[in-house]
């Protein structure tokens, strides 16, 4: 079942011959529990494409349509409400709050939501001990590595049960093991917690633990690939794709 959907979705920064077109009539469908990549050179939209999904910019033309609602058509009050109930965001800077520990950390939006502390805890220290950190709930930013406090915004991410997690880079300031261990959560998020992950990288490798990936080049996709098979030989498929369409 088709979750989102992206209709001649078009972005344009500027006016004239200042103008630049960021995204380019991107047609795209994501269906429940898929995990799709997205890749392309710096600057071809991806980011972009991420945050007009989001709600966190408004498309100069076409639609956004998540869950059966158009974004569009949505006032403030209601995109505020989907955005907080359906999609969870994960970036490459954790953004976590240094004076909070894990656990206030990940249950901030549901705190700030209205829920009741006690109980906004408790939905936390489940995401917390599902992403590994049952022994680290009491712990502060800075007592946690860069891997750890990743784990902390994705349990934060899905503490408010969303159906969407949009994940722009959110291996950039890692190492390769911590990135390995993080992508290989979110595929485990798609699995077993039936989540659709939307991931922007740019390394196939991280892009090969995707069902789909979606290659994104001036604005445009230019081309989409399945992948099935072993990690290794998906990563290679992935790495040759790279090459044909830089």
């Amino acid at each position: 079942m088709s979750i989102l959907q992206t209709e001649q979705l078009t972005k344009i920064y500027g006016k004239g011959d200042t103008a630049v077109t960021a995204l380019d009539h991107v047609n795209l469908t994501v269906t429940e529990g898929e995990f799709v990549a997205v890749m392309g050179p710096s600057g071809c939209g991806k980011s972009t494409l991420l945050h007009l999904i989001g709600g966190l910019d408004q498309p100069t033309s076409g639609r956004v349509i998540l869950a059966g609602r158009q974004l569009g058509q949505l006032n403030d009050d209601d995109l505020t409400r989907l955005r907080r109930e359906k999609i969870g965001f994960v970036f490459q800077f954790y953004n976590l709050i240094p004076v909070l520990d894990a656990l206030e950390n990940a249950a901030l939006p549901l705190t700030l939501d209205g829920l009741k502390p006690a109980e906004a805890h408790k939905r936390a220290a489940a995401w917390l001990e599902r992403v590994g950190l049952s022994d680290r709930l009491y712990h502060r930013p800075d007592e946690l590595s860069g891997g750890q406090q990743q784990r902390v915004a994705i349990a934060r991410a899905l503490a408010a049960e969303p159906m969407l997690i949009l994940a722009d880079e959110p291996t950039g300031n890692l190492d390769s093991r911590a990135a390995d261990e993080i992508v290989g959560l979110l595929r485990q998020v798609a699995d077993e917690w039936i989540r659709t992950i939307l991931l922007v990288t740019h390394d196939p490798r991280l892009a090969a633990h995707a069902d789909r990936i979606v290659f994104l080049k001036d604005g445009r996709i230019v081309d989409e690939t399945r992948l099935s098979g072993k990690e290794q030989d998906k990563a290679a498929l992935v790495r040759e794709q790279v090459k044909v369409l830089a």
